[in-house]
């Protein structure tokens, strides 16, 4: 995914306002052997890549003034209650480095799992993205997670999971976290037991 940014020569609190006000976001370039870059983004344009997904958990090519670098999208801040980006910043990347970043989630087949189809079971996400370390070339758009077998009481676990060859999952104290839980809605076994019961009565 490429991105379009300016030198920004101006720095200070007055200097970005005037910056916003000409529908532009100021941000940052930062890490590897090279200083920090103060750059300039389109509002809009970056306003509408952050709706994306791929944008969040992809590596970038940043372009200022024909130079194409790759990043990371790091972090960035957006008003109270306006849909205005305030801030962005982006951490370059190095093609022989580990990077350590959080990667979606994406919970498949869930509508054929017994849980779903047999018990009606609801599946509840513990977790929406991972922590993962990688080479930047195998870094993935995203990890799948496959709910096909999850029976209504059980989870899945980070075990269970396969993981794209050459990413490590981050943990942080535990050694197998849940991923999702498949659990039937207590009025649900309220009213299967009723039934039983009656059914039980009438024997």
């Amino acid at each position: 995914m490429k991105v379009i940014a300016f030198p920004r020569k101006e720095q200070g609190s007055g200097a970005s306002r005037r910056l916003r006000n000409a529908g532009q976001t100021p941000g940052i370039i930062y890490g590897g052997t090279n200083a920090p870059v103060s750059i300039a983004l389109d509002h809009n344009a970056l306003y509408h890549a952050l709706k994306k997904e791929t944008f969040h958990s992809s590596i970038l090519d940043l372009e200022i003034e024909g130079k194409v670098e790759k990043v990371l999208l790091r972090d960035f801040q957006v008003h109270a209650y306006k849909q205005l980006v305030l801030h962005v910043d982006f951490q370059r990347v190095d093609a022989k480095q580990k990077l350590h970043t959080k990667v979606p989630l994406h919970f498949v087949n869930a509508e054929i799992s017994p849980a779903v189809k047999l018990s009606g079971a609801v599946i509840s996400h513990v977790m929406n993205d991972l922590d993962v370390s990688c080479l930047p070339a195998d870094l993935p758009e995203f990890v799948e997670v496959d709910l096909s077998k999850l029976e209504a009481g059980n989870s899945i676990h980070l075990s269970d999971i396969q993981l794209p060859k050459g990413v490590t999952a981050v943990l942080h104290g535990q050694d197998d976290p849940t991923i999702a839980t498949a659990a039937v809605p207590a009025g649900q076994v309220s009213a299967e037991s009723a039934e039983d019961a009656a059914s039980e009565e009438k024997k």
